[in-house]
């Protein structure tokens, strides 16, 4: 009987050490979801105004998303037709503000007006349909290139406000 007694109370005290509390735990905080060479259209009332493009597409818990492998936008005016483009080296979509974030080497092109705009990161924010930095931009234009620190525009690249600019400027 004392040899039965002994031996239960050592193979509950090996098991008790081999079990992890629920405090040691770790909660899963990875993405949910992935894709692969994605494709999204966003439309309104039958016309075109988006398409994504990534490589790859990480979606979490949350709803935000990454696009760690770089992000591909096009922009298109009321009429379907393609104003803009924005490509980032990385990506980020954070769903509670509705607010896009690209970062790394982003290139903002202007069709309409024949632009382009360089900078490390910029937000966009369809709600309103503007896109900003306050990082370093650089803007390219036909005759003219112009530096600053902070920009405000709308969406597609027509219409934008440098906070602190400098460069060289033609003036008529």
């Amino acid at each position: 009987m004392n040899r039965l007694l002994i031996i239960l109370m050592l193979m509950v005290a090996a098991c008790s050490e081999n079990e992890t509390s629920i405090a040691e735990m770790k909660v899963y905080e990875g993405p949910v979801r992935e894709g692969r060479n994605v494709l999204m259209t966003y439309s309104e009332q039958s016309t075109r105004k988006v398409v994504l493009k990534a490589k790859l597409l990480l979606e979490f818990k949350d709803g935000n998303r990454e696009f760690p492998e770089g992000l591909y936008i096009e922009f298109y005016d009321e009429e379907g037709k393609l104003s803009s483009t924005l490509e980032s080296e990385k990506g980020y979509y954070y769903k509670n503000q509705n607010l896009w974030k690209a970062t790394g080497n982003v290139v903002v092109e202007s069709l309409e007006k024949n632009q382009q705009l360089n900078s490390e990161e910029l937000f966009w924010k369809p709600d309103d349909e503007r896109i900003y930095t306050e990082k370093f931009v650089t803007i390219r234009l036909e005759n003219e290139v112009i530096y600053g620190t902070g920009l405000e525009s709308n969406q597609d690249f027509t219409n934008y406000d440098i906070k602190n600019p400098s460069g060289e400027f033609v003036i008529e």
